[in-house]
C-alpha cells in the first residue's frame, strides 16, 4: 500500500460505527464494567478497548495504529504536545548516571530538558557536531544509554548521516532517538535508517491547521512498551479533539506536503537571488552543504527552512517584519498559513559555532500562492532598504 492511500484508509473502520466513515470522539474518564470478573481482567482487552480516560480511547489506537504503520515502527504513542513526546522518548531510556549524545542542532527545548530535568536527576549530556558522523563513537562512554539526532535541524538546517551515527551507535549498545518532525513519515522513513526510537511534534504537520496540541512517539520491537509505559507513568495523555485533528489532519497530509515543498523551494530560490540575503539553509538546494546525505536518506522536503540576511539594524529588520501580510510573526510551524521568525542559533549552540553574522529569519511556506508569499517579500526588503 502506497502512503497516500495508507492515510486515506488506515487507522478508520466504518464497520465498527455502523458505516460512520470517521471514528467517533469519545469524551470520558470513567468506564463503567458490568462486572467484578471484567474490571480485574480489564488489562487483557484488545487493544483500542477503553479502561479509564487517561489510557485512551479507540480513536487513540487509531491514530497511533496508523502512525506506526506509516513509521514501519512496532508501535506508537500519543501525547499533549510534541515537547511532551520528546520527554518520553528520552526519559525510557535513562536513568540517573546515564550519559547521553545530542547533536548540537537540536530543538531549543530539547536542549533544556537535558540541562534542566534530566541534569537534576543524574543524567549528564555531552553535545555533539552533527557533522561528525560515525566518529561519535569516540565520544561515547560505558554509562552513554542513547544519541539524539534531529536532520534537518529545525534552526540551521545540518543534516547528519543518520545511518553511519545510528551503526555505531548500536555497535555501543546505544539506542538512536530522531526528531522526525520536519520531514514526516512520509519523506524519511526513520527505522529504515536505523532509527529506534521517532519524535514527532504532531501540532505540526500530521495536524497541519494550527489548532491543536500533539506528539506522537514510535518504537521498534525493542522500545516501544517502554515508550508506552514512560508515557503511561508521566500521564502524558492527549486530549480526544487533539486527536481527532491530528487523525484528520494525517488525511491530507500527503497533498499538503507537496505543496508546502513547492512553495519553499520556491521561495528559497528567490531569496537565492536577493542581495539583502547571505546564505539560504534548505537542504533540497544544491548548495547546501549536506544535500548529498538530504538526497540520499530522504524522500522530499517540506516547507520548513531558513534565510541569513546581511548585517542590517534592527530598526530595518523591525520595519520589514512588522508590514507583512502573508507572513506571521509566531512560534511553531506546520500550519497551512506562511509564518516568519527572527532568530539567533547561536544562543542555543555549544559543541560548535553560528557564523553568520547577520540576522537569521525562520521560514515557513504556507498553502498560499507563491507569487502572492514573494510579492509580500519584496515589498518587505523595499522597507528593510528603507
Amino acid at each position: 500500500m502506497h502512503d497516500a492511500t495508507r492515510l486515506t484508509h488506515g487507522g478508520r473502520d466504518p464497520k465498527r460505527q455502523q458505516g460512520a466513515v470517521n471514528p467517533p470522539v469519545h469524551h470520558v474518564s470513567t468506564v463503567i464494567f458490568d462486572t467484578l470478573e471484567a474490571l480485574e481482567n480489564k488489562h487483557r482487552l484488545p487493544p483500542g478497548s477503553m479502561t479509564y480516560g487517561r489510557h485512551g480511547t479507540p480513536l487513540h489506537h487509531d491514530l497511533e495504529q496508523l502512525m506506526a504503520e506509516l513509521e514501519g515502527a512496532h508501535g506508537a504513542v500519543s501525547c499533549c504536545s510534541g515537547l511532551a513526546a520528546i520527554s518520553i522518548a528520552l526519559l525510557s531510556v535513562v536513568e540517573a548516571g546515564a550519559h547521553l549524545l545530542v547533536a548540537d542542532n537540536v530543538y531549543g527545548p530539547t536542549r533544556h530538558l537535558c540541562d534542566g530535568l534530566l541534569a537534576r536527576m543524574g543524567v549528564q549530556t555531552t553535545y555533539f557536531d552533527p557533522a561528525l558522523g560515525a566518529d561519535v563513537a569516540r565520544l561515547m562512554r560505558p554509562e552513554t544509554r542513547a544519541v539524539y539526532l534531529e536532520a534537518p535541524g529545525s534552526l540551521t538546517f545540518e543534516i547528519c548521516d543518520v545511518p553511519a551515527i545510528a551503526a555505531a551507535a548500536h555497535e555501543h549498545d546505544c539506542c538512536v532517538l530522531f526528531d522526525n518532525t520536519w520531514a514526516t513519515p512520509l519523506f524519511f522513513r526513520a527505522f529504515d535508517h536505523g532509527v529506534d526510537i521517532s519524535i514527532h511534534a504532531a501540532t505540526k504537520y500530521v495536524v497541519g491547521h494550527t489548532d491543536a496540541m500533539l506528539g506522537v512517539v514510535s518504537g521498534n520491537e525493542r522500545h516501544a512498551a517502554s515508550v508506552r509505559r514512560t508515557a503511561s507513568d508521566l500521564g502524558y495523555y492527549a486530549g480526544p479533539d487533539d486527536v481527532y485533528l491530528g487523525l484528520r489532519g494525517l488525511r491530507t497530509l500527503a497533498v499538503r506536503l507537496q505543496q508546502h515543498q513547492h512553495n519553499a523551494l520556491a521561495l528559497a530560490d528567490w531569496l537565492a537571488g536577493r542581495p539583502e540575503v547571505a546564505a539560504v539553509l534548505h537542504p533540497a538546494r544544491i548548495d547546501h552543504p549536506q544535500h548529498e546525505l538530504w538526497q540520499r536518506d530522504f524522500a522530499g522536503a517540506s516547507g520548513l527552512f531558513a534565510a541569513v540576511l546581511q548585517p542590517v539594524a534592527r530598526e530595518r529588520l523591525a520595519a520589514m517584519l512588522d508590514g507583512l501580510q502573508y507572513f506571521g510573526m509566531g512560534y511553531s510551524w506546520g500550519g497551512y498559513e506562511s509564518l516568519m521568525l527572527p532568530v539567533d542559533p547561536a544562543t542555543t549552540r555549544s559543541a560548535t559555532q553560528w557564523a553568520w553574522p547577520g540576522p537569521t529569519l525562520r521560514i515557513h511556506a504556507g498553502l498560499e500562492n507563491v507569487d502572492d508569499l514573494i510579492a509580500d517579500l519584496t515589498a518587505g526588503f523595499e522597507r528593510l532598504a528603507g
